[in-house]
């Protein structure tokens, strides 16, 4: 079986953003980095499929600029068999569009079985590069995978709803999957594996066109900190009511 994996880097969960002095971006130079999460579970999964199904290859695919190698090494050294790194500044700043017209047209010929991608990224967050890789390379798709199983030829998926709720989905092969955080559990890279992926092939190549995003951002704007406290009076039978009513309406939690 031969299986593709999408990876992202994004900047680490616990570094304070700092915009640009136009403040349409953040400032690149202030940030760590680190896989996104979602992806991090795909890659998982991805080397777990593999090992169920007695073999096979993981490709770690990933856009970005030359600082995106940081964890497709991370990705090799946790498993994957290779890695395929679409390289151009312009990633940075690009779009779901951009970035899965350029992953779909550097992955075309490889003959993929599987493809995972993570659910979203920790960045951007609008969960729309698997379902447009999908679309660009023809591949039937599903999304907020739990669980997958791999047999005769076709895919069966577990996806998450709301309220509990969980659906059973059908596809041939080959299909693309955008993986839910927490589907399995997470392996570290081994001092070994490691090591290993000093020597792992990384092919890195040029977008097969210039990257053209279809999202311009015009402006960001920092998360504001602020407490406010409200004092709800009344008997207790009122109080309860009020209190009820403010947290269906105000602040929308029930």
């Amino acid at each position: 079986m031969k299986i593709a994996v999408c990876v992202k880097q994004v900047p680490t969960r616990e570094w304070q953003p700092r915009l640009t002095d136009d403040r349409t971006w953040v400032r690149d130079q202030d940030i760590s980095y680190e896989m996104n999460e979602p992806d991090a579970y795909a890659l998982e999964e991805g080397l777990r499929l593999k090992e169920r199904h007695g073999g096979g290859e993981v490709v770690v695919v990933s856009a970005g600029p030359a600082r995106v190698q940081q964890v497709i090494r991370e990705a090799l050294a946790r498993g994957a068999d290779r890695a395929i790194h679409v390289q151009d500044d312009a990633f940075a700043r690009a779009d779901a569009a951009a970035s899965a017209a350029a992953v779909a047209a550097a992955v075309r010929d490889e003959g993929f079985d599987v493809v995972l991608t993570g659910l979203q990224s920790d960045d951007q967050g609008h969960a729309q590069f698997g379902p447009v890789l999908a679309e660009r390379l023809g591949m039937p798709h599903s999304t907020i995978i739990m669980e997958v199983q791999v047999a005769d030829g076709r895919l069966r998926a577990k996806r998450e709803l709301e309220g509990g709720w969980f659906q059973y989905v059908s596809m041939p092969l080959p299909a693309l999957l955008t993986i839910q955080s927490g589907i399995n559990q997470l392996r570290y890279a081994t001092l070994k594996g490691i090591m290993a992926a000093k020597k792992k092939e990384i092919r890195v190549v040029a977008p097969a066109a210039p990257v053209a995003p279809r999202l311009r951002v015009v402006s960001l704007a920092l998360p504001q900190k602020a407490k406010q406290t409200a004092m709800i009076g009344g008997a207790p039978a009122e109080a309860a009511r009020e209190l009820v009513r403010r947290l269906r309406e105000e602040a929308r939690v029930l």
